[in-house]
């Protein structure tokens, strides 16, 4: 198993590119399902969950060929099933159950698994699917769902759901008739699966909005798309060159879906500013502390507050984050303390006093954006940080590491030895 070593106190100077978005090529692989002929979609980051999907793709019956972030998906399912063994790593696997339900009436895919950041149940996807005219059980941890076709309906998400949202749209884009989603996502990469779809012919309406409509057609072409940039790796990328008092340039951002980060991050005294080519980000001197609170889209989003825990964690003064989106999302706390950190924790809330310094210990990552944070606290922190479980990192970022040491950072993959017993 691997583990990242970092020694800190090096500036980050220079240019780095931003990858593609795996939140959003992940809906996007999934609606290739619903397309006749043959998909190309590039941009495509080579992360584990990105792999996972592909061979679930393929375990279906489709055609896949991925080479150099660019992906060939063509043919015909000639099985209905997500099996445990792939779904069990990756929640975003239920996406198959739309497309595939829509496409071909029938579905058996396993409950999904993923990061243990608190419940994602996707009782809202099968409720949805139910009000459209599926027949579903549940049966030995499997969702089994058949529909001669699905049929149009106003569906009323009671949470705000991202992939419950993606799910019903790829879903009623072969519906017969309307369907309208109330209380939708409006994240960036809905918006982005709206798009796609509506290449491949669809008819949808309201992407970005809390309300969106779906008229469904008789049949789908084939996906010719490049995914959006990941602004989640963008934001932690920002947060490095902060943290470090660096200057770098990051390219190949999508600045219209980063207004909220942004914004916190120029608050607490961080020079950001758009230049040809990306975005400049300099970290001058010590940080101010901001208060945050994580909210759907447009809100401050969830999936960087891990990585500003860290920046209150060195700022001067007293912060609170609060966590609304996911109720077990402070997992990060404990091993940020280990690092010197002073965070006490109430709830959904965590109260950061500032600290000059952080110092360099083991940690442990929990979870994919906390994996990040501990990065990031160990670039800062006095002497020599190892991270270990670091296959979260590798789920949701495209050679973080490399990255960061191209840019001057102190940090490398290293094997861990194992003990003998």
């Amino acid at each position: 198993m691997d583990k990242i070593v970092i020694k800190g106190g090096e500036r980050l100077q220079g240019e780095v590119r931003v990858s593609g978005s795996k939140n959003a090529a992940l809906p996007l692989l999934a609606s290739s399902i619903l397309a006749d002929g043959e998909s190309r979609i590039r941009n495509i980051p080579p992360l584990n969950d990105i792999k996972t999907m592909l061979a679930l793709l393929k375990s279906i019956g489709l055609n896949v060929a991925y080479k150099n972030e660019a992906v060939k998906i063509s043919g015909k399912a000639h099985t209905f099933e997500a099996p445990y063994e792939l779904v069990k790593t990756m929640r975003a696997s239920a996406l198959v159950l739309g497309p595939l339900l829509a496409k071909y009436g029938s579905a058996r895919v396993s409950m999904p698994g993923g990061c243990a950041i608190g419940e994602r149940p996707i009782d809202l996807h099968l409720k949805a699917l139910k009000a459209m005219g599926a027949e579903i059980e549940l049966k030995h941890g499997y969702v089994i769902a058949g529909a001669k076709r699905l049929k149009g309906a106003t569906i009323y998400f009671d949470i705000i759901t991202v992939t419950g949202t993606e799910n019903i749209m790829m879903a009623a884009t072969l519906a017969k008739g309307k369907t309208v989603i109330e209380n939708a996502a409006r994240e960036p990469e809905v918006v982005e699966l709206a798009r796609a779809l509506k290449a491949m012919g669809a008819k949808i309406d309201g992407e970005g909005s809390d309300v969106i409509t779906i008229e469904g057609v008789n049949e789908l072409g084939p996906l010719d798309y490049q995914v959006m940039p990941d602004r989640i790796e963008a934001g932690t990328l920002m947060a490095a060159a902060a943290a470090t008092k660096g200057n770098v340039l990051i390219k190949n951002c999508d600045l219209p879906f980063m207004e909220a980060l942004i914004s916190k991050m120029k608050a607490a005294g961080i020079v950001i500013r758009e230049e040809e080519g990306g975005l400049r980000v300099i970290g001058k001197r010590r940080l101010k502390s901001v208060d945050i609170k994580t909210l759907p889209h447009p809100g401050f989003p969830t999936d960087m507050q891990a990585q500003m825990m860290v920046l209150m964690s060195i700022a001067s003064g007293l912060s609170v984050i609060s966590e609304t989106v996911f109720e077990n999302r402070f997992m990060h706390v404990s091993e940020l303390r280990r690092m010197g950190a002073d965070i006490h924790t109430e709830g959904r809330s965590a109260i950061i006093k500032g600290k000059e310094k952080l110092s360099g210990a083991q940690v442990m990552a929990t979870d994919l954006r906390a994996s990040a944070s501990l990065i990031i606290a160990g670039l800062v922190a006095e002497g020599t940080t190892e991270v270990s479980r670091i296959y979260h990192l590798d789920r949701g970022y495209d050679g973080l590491e490399r990255k960061l040491a191209a840019l001057g950072a102190n940090i490398e993959r290293v094997k861990e030895k194992r003990i003998s017993k």
